[in-house]
């Protein structure tokens, strides 16, 4: 089985290595991949909110690999800098309410076809599209939690990457989510379930994590 060391080796040297050194060729800075990545996430984003989830999904997990490529560009050019990490921080942040938020746009337009899953129609006006609304925003919550965790610790100079619901995690889920929901929609919903409960578990592995180095 490959460690998550190895894998990130064999990704350093067949696709972050080639891909920066590409990016470097024709003139893109650290700073400007980072902005392409969010311009593809935004065009993803307005796929998902009209329904061709499998089309968002592909163009996602696309935006999603290139945030390995602006920080290794910037150890290539010699650019690694403080704001440079700041701003990378801030659009993976920004690159995932943009997904979700398509997500948001599409639930809340369309009807859903999945109630036979949620059983919510007790309730008269709430129903499997008002389940999925409440997901996204909880998947939302918990992937923005995550993220505040690792942020706080690190500023209290605690190194916190641990957990089993990380970034890379959550593209990967989200992007083969999205491309399955486009012909089974009640997996996008699952998904968020998912994306909700272990984002939870995450921040309480960090919480605790970051309580014992404390």
């Amino acid at each position: 089985m490959i460690a998550r060391e190895d894998l990130r080796e064999l990704l350093y040297r067949y696709y972050e290595e080639p891909f920066s050194a590409f990016f470097d060729r024709i003139g893109f800075t650290p700073n400007m991949v980072t902005l392409l990545g969010l311009l593809i996430i935004l065009i993803s984003a307005i796929f998902i909110s009209v329904g061709y989830f499998w089309v968002g999904g592909i163009i996602v997990a696309v935006g999603g690999a290139l945030d390995l490529i602006d920080g290794a560009l910037a150890r290539k050019k010699g650019l690694v800098s403080k704001f440079g990490a700041m701003f990378d921080s801030v659009a993976d942040r920004v690159q995932e309410a943009l997904v979700l938020l398509g997500l948001l746009i599409y639930y809340s337009l369309n009807n859903c076809v999945s109630s036979y899953l949620i059983p919510f129609n007790l309730f008269e006006g709430f129903n499997s599209c008002a389940f999925a609304q409440i997901m996204t925003y909880t998947a939302f919550v918990g992937s923005v939690m995550v993220s505040y965790l690792r942020s706080r610790a690190e500023g209290l100079g605690i190194e916190c990457k641990v957990g089993i619901m990380t970034r890379p995690e959550r593209v990967a889920i989200i992007s083969v989510g999205l491309v399955i929901a486009h012909w089974v929609p009640v997996v996008m919903i699952v998904v968020l379930m998912i994306l909700t409960g272990l984002g939870a578990f995450t921040t309480f592995q960090r919480l605790m994590h970051s309580s014992k180095e404390l």
